[in-house]
């Protein structure tokens, strides 16, 4: 991460760092509290205890904010997945079961979740660089439950092209899944099977 976006090339220090974690933290609680429209520039510059300008010199909008919450958010998910990985020799089932812990993980918060989806909906060209580390933090806790093996012996074997193709599939699918559960057009149980369903791209057929 760089300090001021757009502005400062260098690594943030530590002063800034926390600065930044401190600015993500209030946006988290706001968003917890009443979803996107409660993230208002001010008001996460006061919760945080920075200056307007300051916050807009690290986050240019709300858009970019809350798209960087959820990569935090993500990042902390991931942490937690691996203390504790799936247990069961299919690949296809440790992803879906995976996912389905980062869903239950995100229906916990449902605010702040449709706070960081319609972000992630709403982001433009100037956000692409937040959204392609959502994405790219997504990728790896797929590719880290596809790979991990319960048995501690086996060398996990690099995803093949059509592998990688059915990640990119299954990434899209799990966001998918979250937009309509959000919307109130899917049930949990529905989200499960179409989690599921995408995941046995994973597994190849036996002919």
């Amino acid at each position: 991460m760089t300090a001021e976006v757009g502005k400062v090339s260098a690594p943030l220090t530590q002063r800034q760092e926390a600065r930044r974690r401190r600015i993500l933290a209030a946006t988290h609680q706001l968003a917890c509290e009443g979803g996107f429209d409660a993230v208002q520039m001010r008001e996460v510059a006061e919760e945080a205890g920075v200056a307007l300008g300051t916050l807009y010199r690290y986050f240019p909008s709300k858009i970019h904010l809350l798209v960087a919450t959820m990569q935090d958010r993500l990042e902390h998910l991931h942490t937690a997945l691996r203390r504790r990985p799936p247990s069961t020799d299919d690949p296809a089932a440790r992803v879906a079961e995976t996912l389905m812990r980062a869903f239950r993980a995100l229906q916990r918060d449902p605010h702040l979740a449709d706070a960081m989806i319609r972000a992630l909906t709403f982001a433009d060209r100037s956000v692409s660089r937040e959204v392609d580390e959502v994405s790219r933090r997504t990728t790896a806790i797929i590719l880290d439950a596809m790979t991990a093996s319960p048995a501690p012996t086996l060398t996990p074997t690099p995803p093949t092209p059509a592998q990688l193709s059915a990640v990119r599939v299954i990434e899209h699918t799990w966001h998918a899944t979250l937009i309509t559960w959000l919307s109130g057009r899917a049930t949990i149980a529905q989200v499960k099977t179409d989690i599921e369903t995408a995941c046995r791209l994973l597994t190849p057929p036996p002919w």
